[in-house]
């Protein structure tokens, strides 16, 4: 007799199945045994993955992709206009955005979801690798690709999952939580939220959803959350950071060309002046080092032992487009990440420019969307301070309208005076192309980074 199964006869509809969260949540899905289909503007590495599994995907989106469809899945990015949104309203399916989807899928598992305007993915990952390694067997939802599973999502038999949660349209509110982390607190998504104080309240209504049972992780470095902390009405936290103030306090960090290595004080009630000695993280930037701290500390409380730990950390192999070698030519290192916002381009040029000091460092910079651009100008100007020389891309606008007000000479000319540092203008991946055989001489590191096509470019770049 076979088991009955919740939900065995629902169609179920993923719309923009190709961004990463999504495909991630259909696979699983699928794995779980309910019929999941989907569909995209076009197709990417997303989709393939989900195609692999079986996963029926729609590339152009047209109302009679929604047929005999019971339930829709929309991503933050669709908007109302779409033929199938229209379409589903019209037919008065249910229709949910991913994190309401997810909170259902994970309702019966304990979990782990961490969230925080920069190094979430990175945070997933590594909590993720410290449970896959210690036999637990989680479900993973992340938001890149970890390259130990070669996918961004997983559907474990085990008790736990491991989620990554995105702010971006307070759908994360919507999770069931049991641990949580919370790495940091900017200004992203206030196209969403009006305003930056609602997006701070936000987080600390998801802080406060924290039970009895369980524990939040609070970067204790971060200015904005050192500002609410006072306001948190479930005291039931702890800190991480190279702050002498908090739980789960770093020192002694020691940065190498591949991997970093650094202490770790435990002060808490049940574990009282603990020092971790010569934790090594097969990562760089000091960024990552807090990352580590926070997934010690969520995987230390739930149980797994520091030796299973630590050599999860050495053995980690990374995440794809966060600061991933995309390949080396005549000692010029070509490399590829994901930053797209000042914090993150700082973070990861300070922990570059920390492991190589005397190494050239360019930056080439594709700007991702032109209302984030408008927003953090000023910020984004001042954030290429650890590069010897900036080579700036067209705005990839990601469905927005093009600013005809934008002036990339402008621009330029910010960062030049902001980040006392040169720059040059490519118009496109020919050009950039171009700049790269007549420039570059040898022993150069050239980071590319942002959220748009800039990763297609560098990775299908012949010189």
């Amino acid at each position: 007799m076979n088991k009955p199964r919740i939900g065995l006869r629902e169609k179920i509809h993923f719309i923009g199945i190709g961004g990463i969260g999504m495909s991630g949540l259909a696979q699983v899905m699928k794995d779980m045994g309910f019929y999941v289909q989907g569909s995209d503007s076009t197709n990417n590495k997303n989709v393939e993955r989900c195609k692999k599994i079986g996963i029926k995907v729609f590339i152009k989106q047209k109302k009679e992709n929604i047929k005999n469809s019971t339930i829709i899945v929309r991503s933050s990015a669709v908007t109302n206009n779409n033929p199938e949104i229209k379409a589903a309203k019209n037919k008065r399916l249910t229709i949910l955005k991913r994190a309401e989807m997810l909170a259902h899928v994970v309702s019966l598992k304990k979990n782990i979801v961490v969230t925080g305007s920069h190094g979430k993915t990175t945070t997933t990952s590594l909590i993720s690798r410290i449970f896959y390694e210690a036999k637990l067997d989680p479900t993973i939802i992340n938001g890149g690709v970890i390259n130990s599973i070669k996918n961004n999502a997983r559907f474990g038999k085990g008790d736990w999952a491991i989620l990554e949660a995105d702010e971006s349209d307070g759908s994360f509110l919507n999770l069931p939580i049991n641990y949580s982390v919370v790495t940091n607190i900017d200004k992203e998504h206030i196209d969403f939220y009006k305003n930056f104080k609602n997006l701070k309240n936000s987080f600390l209504k998801f802080i406060n959803k924290t039970p009895t049972m369980g524990k939040a992780f609070l970067c204790l470095d971060d200015r904005e959350i050192k500002k609410i902390i006072p306001k948190v009405r479930n005291k039931n936290f702890l800190t991480y950071g190279f702050s002498k103030k908090a739980n789960f306090r770093i020192f002694n960090v020691v940065y190498k060309k591949d991997y970093s290595i650094f202490d770790l004080k435990i002060s808490t009630k049940g574990l009282k002046n603990i020092i971790i000695k010569k934790i090594k993280l097969n990562l760089i930037g000091s960024h990552n080092v807090l990352n580590s701290a926070s997934a010690i500390a969520v995987c230390l409380h739930t149980g797994i032992s520091i030796n299973v730990i630590k050599n999860s950390l050495k053995k980690f192999t990374g995440i794809q487009r966060r600061l991933t070698k995309v390949f080396e030519i005549n000692k010029k290192e070509f490399f590829d990440d994901y930053a797209h916002h000042p914090t993150e381009i700082k973070s990861v040029l300070r922990g570059v420019r920390m492991t190589y000091a005397n190494r050239k460092i360019i930056s080439v910079f594709q700007p991702h969307r032109y209302s984030r651009l408008k927003l953090l100008k000023k910020d984004f100007a001042s954030s290429f301070k650890d590069s010897n020389l900036v080579v700036l891309c067209p705005v990839y606008p990601a469905g927005e309208k093009i600013d005809k007000v934008y002036d990339e000479f402008e621009f330029a000319k910010l960062i030049a005076k902001n980040s006392k540092v040169q720059v040059i203008i490519v118009k496109n991946e020919k050009d950039l192309r171009r700049f790269f055989i007549k420039n570059l001489i040898s022993n150069e590191l050239i980071i590319c980074m942002g959220a748009g096509s800039i990763s297609k470019w560098i990775r299908e770049m012949v010189l």
